[in-house]
């Protein structure tokens, strides 16, 4: 099967759902078979050869300031989009709703193959960090919401993730698939986790907890260091060490230095190695994820590959799937009531260790069998589309801008290849400048008699209805 992954993050940029594309990808087209390509927005200076399926990035501006680390693509980039046209991918598998999941209903446009859409996080939160609340967060909620609802078929990665997209505004039907874990199940090697921790006081018969993940304080991190605090101000010892960076996470060490909490929490920065992140957890005694804003939280299953427990927030999204007290533990979503649950179980270790054996054994799940049950859906997916079982969706008002848009960008891709003609010493070939010609006449024509046929159709639709719905 020839399938087209789409995301807006992708290396250098490390975070979730980057890892996802790359895992799927990865096992896809190495274990299952599959023809992969990968499109992304263009980061400078990296290396893109090193992948075992093809990566097409195409143009991006630096938005580092609006959104720390990413960069916008730019999902009318055609020249990259025909390249994607020519694979003829029998799926396309959208994994944001921002300029991939517009790539992907441009690329939808040329090929008519159906789109899976993945929602991984909650989108809204990031747009208001970016804009703020008001009149431009809403439109751009709804904007995305449109664009998710132009998919074939729906996927969210917890039933609270689906929840949260209804609340947003989507009105369809959602499958949960969960995702995987690239770590194998089972602790690291004890000397190389010596060798990993060596630098930082913890003492093995403190407790240890953890946090991995991106520094940013809607992830709940201030109720860890708050809770600290608590159990500083009790006499309780401990050892809290933070893997990651992010936009907050100055504001956190400076917080933490003001608690005097500096001997007993260090910050490692950003880890990227895979073995030494599976050291980290396996030398932690509890992983802390007090985070309501995550949709699935693939770190919690990476904590439970290697026997490590998660401390997790009542009702959020992470916490599907735990037993309190028996695989994992739940909190409510403050400081105080964190520091009370941590002194309680804190007093049996053993039984803290039981618990993650039992995560490790009941909610890991390994990225060969969620890429597995996701590639057996494509397939299904592709049949039923062919044999006309799946309806496709409806029209859209926002198809008429799509289909223009997407034509007149195209026409003007080749206005601006014209003057390479000239530079290349081709001023002469008079027949390839009227190609040129004709084909940005007919780009513009196309999208326009695409528009007006759209038109046509919703006129002759509405004719069709009673006169007083009309």
């Amino acid at each position: 099967m020839k399938v087209c992954l789409l995301n807006d993050s992708f290396p250098p940029i490390i975070d979730g759902v980057a890892n996802v594309v790359m895992n799927y990808g990865r096992i896809m087209q190495s274990e299952l078979g599959a023809e992969v390509i990968v499109a992304t927005p263009r980061y400078p200076d990296t290396d893109y050869d090193c992948y075992p399926y093809k990566v097409i990035t195409y143009p991006s501006i630096d938005t580092t300031k609006i959104v720390a680390g990413y960069r916008a693509g730019n999902p009318l980039a055609m020249k990259e989009i025909a390249q994607m046209s020519e694979f003829a991918p029998e799926i396309i598998h959208a994994h944001c709703p921002a300029s991939s999941m517009f790539m992907a209903r441009v690329l939808q446009n040329e090929t008519g193959a159906p789109i899976v859409f993945t929602y991984h996080t909650k989108f809204d939160v990031d747009i208001a960090r970016a804009v703020g609340e008001g009149f431009l967060k809403k439109e751009t909620v709804k904007a995305m919401v449109s664009n998710i609802s132009a998919a074939d078929e729906v996927w969210v990665v917890s039933k609270g993730a689906g929840e949260n997209l209804k609340s947003l505004g989507y009105e369809g039907d959602y499958r949960v698939v969960n995702n995987g874990v690239d770590f194998s199940r089972g602790c690291a090697e004890q000397g190389f986790v010596k060798e990993v921790t060596k630098d930082y006081d913890l003492p093995a018969d403190i407790p240890m907890f953890l946090f991995v993940g991106r520094l940013m304080k809607y992830k709940g991190l201030p109720i860890i260091v708050d809770a600290m605090k608590i159990l500083d101000e009790a006499g309780m010892d401990f050892r809290m060490v933070f893997v990651g960076d992010g936009a907050d996470a100055d504001e956190m060490k400076t917080s933490v230095r003001e608690k005097g909490l500096d001997k007993k929490i260090f910050f490692t920065g950003a880890i990227h190695d895979r073995e030494t992140l599976r050291a980290w957890n396996t030398r932690a005694d509890l992983f802390l994820f007090p985070s309501s804003y995550d949709t699935n939280g693939i770190v919690v299953r990476e904590a439970a590959a290697c026997g490590l427990a998660s401390v997790l927030i009542k009702d959020s999204c992470a916490a599907e799937g735990i037993t309190p007290g028996h695989n994992g533990y739940v909190t409510d979503e403050n400081a105080q009531a964190m520091a009370e649950l941590l002194k309680n179980v804190c007093t049996d270790m053993t039984r803290v260790h039981e618990v993650g054996n039992n995560a490790m054994n009941e909610i890991y799940i390994s990225w060969e069998d969620s890429v597995k049950e996701a590639y057996k859906r494509y397939a299904e997916i592709s049949e039923m589309v062919k044999s006309g079982e799946m309806k496709r969706r409806k029209p859209h008002a926002s198809d008429i801008v799509l289909e223009t848009v997407a034509g007149v960008a195209e026409a003007g891709r080749k206005v601006f290849e014209i003057p390479a003609i000239f530079m290349e010493g081709m001023m002469d070939n008079v027949n390839e400048l009227y190609e040129f010609g004709q084909q940005t006449k007919e780009s513009i024509r196309q999208g326009l008699k695409k528009a007006g046929e759209t038109i046509e159709a919703g006129v002759e639709s509405i004719k069709k209805l009673p006169m007083g719905k009309q």
